[in-house]
């Protein structure tokens, strides 16, 4: 392989694992329903390059020049191959992610529980307001307030067009839908300041359209809620 082939490769790969890394890492997980999505992600990945493998070994094997004698004997031995490997091995594969995935979204499902914290979220064009189920009144805008190492069910609407609330290193993303809304549940493990953004293009603003969730601790987030802290 020449110079310039391996420094493309050598290139491409640091330009990919560049982007598992940061403040919007969805590998770089903060909270138990982000770890379950990575888990599904490295599931698919393990998946789809055993199904790579094969299917290259395959070409490579149908490429391969053979005597006409041994293609002959060898026949039936490559007809095994194609169809137990290269159509059961996949299917298998791909049945096994379907299962796993099915389960994966059956856990991220809220659930009712007298411990999760409920808040609201809207967005407008441009800016996300947060309301509180424990501090009425209390309203926050770009910046969401939540308690470290508790669940906290967020519900999400919007005033104009659709957007997508996403905290990457916490949970997976959802819509937030005209006329109606929808459940999120989040949960940070430890105190701290985590990137949102919406990932749903909604205009000429877009690019720059995100909050942060800002995680207390209990003391912090007792503060909060009585108004001490902003």
């Amino acid at each position: 392989m020449s110079l310039a082939p391996r420094g493309l490769i050598l290139a491409t790969t640091l330009l990919a694992l560049n982007g598992c890394d940061g403040a919007t890492s969805t590998l770089q997980t903060a909270g138990p329903a982000a770890r379950v999505i990575a888990d599904l992600w490295w599931a698919m990945l393990v998946g789809a390059v055993l199904i790579f493998v094969l299917v290259m070994a395959l070409v490579v094997l149908a490429f391969v020049r053979r005597r006409p004698d041994v293609a002959a004997d060898e026949g039936g031995q490559v007809r095994v191959w194609i169809i137990a490997l290269g159509l059961a091995f996949p299917m298998v594969v791909l049945a096994v992610l379907l299962g796993f995935g099915l389960v994966i979204g059956e856990r991220l499902l809220p659930r009712d529980d007298a411990t999760v914290v409920q808040v609201g979220a809207e967005g407008q064009r441009w800016v996300w307001t947060f309301s509180y189920q424990d501090a009425p009144g209390r309203v926050t805008e770009d910046i969401l307030h939540i308690s470290a190492g508790q669940p906290v069910d967020v519900s999400i609407t919007t005033a104009d067009v659709i957007h997508s609330f996403w905290v990457p290193r916490l949970a997976g993303k959802l819509d937030a839908i005209p006329g109606r809304a929808n459940v999120l549940r989040i949960e940070a493990d430890a105190p701290g300041d985590y990137q949102g953004l919406s990932a749903e293009f909604s205009g000429e603003n877009y690019a720059t359209f995100g909050f942060t969730v800002r995680a207390h601790d209990a003391a912090g987030w007792a503060d909060f809620i009585t108004g001490e802290t902003e």
